[in-house]
């Protein structure tokens, strides 16, 4: 049994609806960021990190969205989301995804998350980080849209893009500027999966 630990409008849900695709037996803990239960003692056993998201498993817990992805994956072979038998596609997965995680992810939570980077009462550079989050997100983005779309077959870096593609308008960048990103992200949110995922973490 996995259990995964989310909070709702974060990356937990591209590892959510991978556990969804791959047919896994999972259970969820919701944590809300509202009353700041990603750092109460009881969360921070978990991931001492006090980020999202956590996966608890048999072996025993993971952090970090392109580690969890790829074990969803591994454990599950048949679904085929990371196949290995090609060693250079599973490493373009990997860059892909280790990409969104470094810089676009990164790129996206200086809009809210500034504190991470300036003392939380320098409003100035927050403001300033703020100030940015449409241009870098958008230019990152732009590369996806010009170089990095993975193609035709379904992996993990399909959930995980797709998932930073939800935040798009919230980040100030219009979305008519992606055609070939728009597209993926309403084919993913047609698929049974993604919205059982997304179901469940908004209910």
């Amino acid at each position: 049994m996995l259990t995964l630990y989310y909070a709702p409008h974060t990356i937990s849900l591209a590892t959510h609806i991978v556990l969804e695709e791959v047919g896994a037996d999972y259970s969820t803990v919701r944590i809300d960021f509202s009353k700041t239960q990603q750092r109460s003692p009881e969360y921070l056993k978990v991931n001492p990190k006090g980020r999202m998201p956590a996966l608890v498993t048999d072996r025993g817990i993971l952090t970090e969205t392109p580690a969890m992805l790829v074990y969803v994956a591994q454990s599950f072979p048949k679904a085929g989301l990371a196949p290995t038998d090609d060693p250079f596609f599973f490493a373009q997965i990997q860059s892909f995804n280790a990409w969104l995680c470094s810089h676009l992810h990164v790129a996206h939570a200086h809009r809210m998350r500034g504190y991470r980077w300036v003392d939380a009462d320098d409003a100035h550079s927050i403001a300033a980080m703020q100030r940015k989050v449409p241009q870098s997100v958008g230019e990152s983005f732009a590369m996806i849209e010009r170089e990095m779309l993975m193609g035709e077959r379904y992996t993990i870096c399909d959930p995980y893009l797709f998932t930073l593609a939800q935040w798009l308008e919230q980040d100030g960048v219009d979305p008519r500027r992606f055609p070939k990103v728009i597209d993926h992200r309403r084919r993913m949110s047609e698929r049974p999966e993604v919205q059982r995922a997304i179901a469940e973490e908004l209910a």
